[in-house]
């Protein structure tokens, strides 16, 4: 793997903004005096005179957005998962989420991967938090190639929408001709015996698996599901009849994020043994991302684990 191209989510986030403010006027950047971490520095230094700084007053950035949005401009709002989605949910709920306004929050830093920064800014919740929002997309890139095409994709939406972006550099497992398409899962892998259903960094880890299990004589269908909400229900109903046991793989605790969103799909319309990879329903805490990835279990060998268990529940 040494010499796969690795970057983080986050900085496909900068680059995309700066080349779209390149072709179109019509959108602002605003940031919480994190811009360096989330990259809309990029967007900043290319556009001045788009981009505003709203310190460390996430609550507050976010009606300021809502007040310009409500005008007709588009704006792009980021800050760390954990400020986005927590400490500013009231905001963006009633003051976005309600008029449903075109606000594209660019939310950094999800996950355990944040490593070292430790349980306060780890969050775990934040897809949980935006799915119970109404009128609220949520897209989770898993590499550059795709964060790039989503935020693009996210500024053609009317309403709100939440992009989740990773601190850690993780492997380009897309070529530039990836097609992304909000709403739209991608299956990359065939497979007949299991489907396991990936987002974010757990993309890779999936892919690694699916070579994994092939050892093993296990045919898994690998399936890429960046957008969170709404979620594809065409493809996860697809997979379900045609495989008949689905492995979800999330770096998001299991509650209310995408195993939780593949469940309720199912349960209404074909019910299938669901397992679901993430974290369980704890905290995280300070370490190196890569050892923490290991020690929440986010890795190819967990998820071999759980698509093991999973055809063993098949009927």
């Amino acid at each position: 793997m040494s010499d796969v191209k690795k970057v983080a989510t986050r900085e496909g986030f900068g680059k995309a903004l700066v080349e779209l403010g390149k072709v179109r006027e019509d959108f602002i950047v605003m940031d919480a005096d994190l811009a360096a971490a989330t990259k809309t520095e990029m967007f900043k230094k290319a556009f001045p005179e788009r981009f505003y700084d709203c310190g460390i007053a996430e609550q507050n950035m976010m009606g300021i957005a809502a007040g310009i949005a409500s005008t007709g401009k588009k704006v792009v709002v980021s800050s760390f998962a954990m400020f986005a989605a927590g400490r500013a949910f009231e905001q963006v709920r009633n003051s976005i989420g309600y008029p449903h306004l075109p606000v594209v929050i660019g939310a950094t830093h999800a996950g355990i991967s944040v490593g070292e920064d430790g349980a306060t800014h780890q969050c775990c919740e934040d897809i949980a938090l935006m799915r119970t929002i109404p009128g609220m997309t949520i897209i989770n890139p898993a590499d550059e190639t795709e964060a790039l095409k989503a935020v693009a994709a996210a500024l053609e939406l009317d309403g709100p929408v939440y992009m989740r972006f990773g601190r850690l550099a993780v492997p380009v497992v897309f070529d530039d001709d990836y097609k992304f398409e909000v709403g739209k899962g991608v299956e990359l892998r065939e497979g007949n015996d299991v489907t396991v259903i990936a987002t974010g960094l757990m993309v890779n880890e999936a892919l690694q698996a699916y070579d994994l299990l092939k050892a093993d004589g296990i045919n898994a269908r690998i399936i890429n599901m960046a957008t969170i909400k709404p979620i594809d229900r065409d493809i996860v109903i697809k997979a379900a009849k045609e495989t008949g046991a689905i492995v979800t793989a999330e770096e998001h605790s299991v509650i209310g994020g995408l195993g939780s969103a593949v469940s309720e799909v199912l349960c209404e319309e074909y019910p299938v043994p669901v397992v679901k990879l993430g974290v369980y329903d704890e905290f995280g805490h300070s370490g190196p991302a890569d050892k923490l990835l290991n020690e929440f279990g986010l890795r190819a060998v967990n998820i071999v684990e759980k698509v093991k268990r999973a055809i063993a529940l098949k009927k």
